[in-house]
């Protein structure tokens, strides 16, 4: 049997509960993949050039520093892996992330949440953190409060 891991980012708690209700409706583990200096509110003011979001955005170099990196990953066949879409990609942290840990043989589904921009671009700025040997897929927006039956068929078709 397939086991899987909830693993996310949330700056401001919206992400954290939809991966909260993932975890749920897919048997799932969860995971909060922290930064080492957590964000404040106006660390994550996009229309302030300066803030520490829009910095970090800015260089596709950035890697933020985790507040750990407890998560045993070896233990899990998929990661369902949560973020909030910032300008238009995954936060940097996510690919402090991915970097950090070996995912040889793992599938890795994204899934996102954003008020206005979709998942489409992330699997491409994202893919250069996994080692080649770990498959990542784009898969879902979860904005909208999904029932856990209607979260629980998405999971089936992972």
């Amino acid at each position: 049997m397939s086991k899987t891991l909830v693993a996310y980012f949330s700056a401001s708690g919206t992400t954290a509960r939809a991966a909260k209700n993932l975890a749920e409706a897919a048997g799932a583990d969860l995971y909060e993949i922290k930064p080492a200096v957590p964000y404040t509110s106006a660390d994550l003011n996009w229309q302030n050039k300066n803030s520490r979001s829009s910095v970090e955005m800015k260089d596709k170099s950035s890697r933020p520093a985790l507040a750990d990196t407890n998560a045993n990953i070896g233990a899990y066949d998929t990661i369902l892996l949560g973020f909030p879409i910032w300008w238009y990609t995954a936060p940097t942290i996510i690919n402090t992330f991915l970097e950090s840990y070996d995912f040889s043989g793992k599938k890795i589904i994204l899934f996102a949440t954003s008020g206005g921009s979709g998942i489409g671009g992330c699997v491409d700025a994202l893919k250069d953190s996994v080692l080649q040997s770990a498959e990542i897929k784009a898969g879902r927006m979860l904005n909208d409060r999904l029932s856990q039956d209607e979260l629980k068929k998405w999971v089936e078709t992972l």
